[in-house]
């Protein structure tokens, strides 16, 4: 449902970014940018909930991760092309090159705390 939701707010604003123009590109960014931020935070509070009552979820089996991971990495890179056109025409090279070092700082991180998780995972069960 939450996907569906963020492909038509997407979608909204590509629209938006047609209609406006690019004086207005840095705005629809920034606010898809915070809806997208929401939606993550919604499901981190959720989870963060669920494990606080000890339920499991279906992210728990081994490969119940890659639906998260999958998306996560479609929406960074979604958000690498306006972000990417903006760092360019902002800062030429130096911006393109400070974008993408965040998009993969952001990236790494994710992938971090999965890995970091599943460690965690796989000593609970050999205990």
């Amino acid at each position: 449902m939450e996907s569906q939701e963020l492909k038509k707010e997407f979608a909204a604003t590509l629209d938006a970014r047609r209609e406006l123009g690019a004086e207005y590109e840095a705005a629809l960014v920034d606010s898809f940018v915070e809806k997208v931020d929401t939606q993550v935070r919604r499901r981190l509070a959720e989870e963060r909930l669920s494990a606080a009552r000890g339920t499991r979820t279906g992210s728990d089996s081994p490969d119940g991760n890659f639906g998260e991971r999958f998306g996560f990495a479609i929406i960074t890179l979604v958000l690498a092309i306006p972000l990417s056109a903006i760092g360019a025409a902002q800062a030429r090279l130096s911006g393109l090159i400070v974008v993408w070092l965040g998009i993969l700082g952001v990236n790494y991180v994710h992938a971090a705390k999965f890995f970091r998780h599943r460690g965690e995972r796989g000593t609970d069960q050999l205990s």
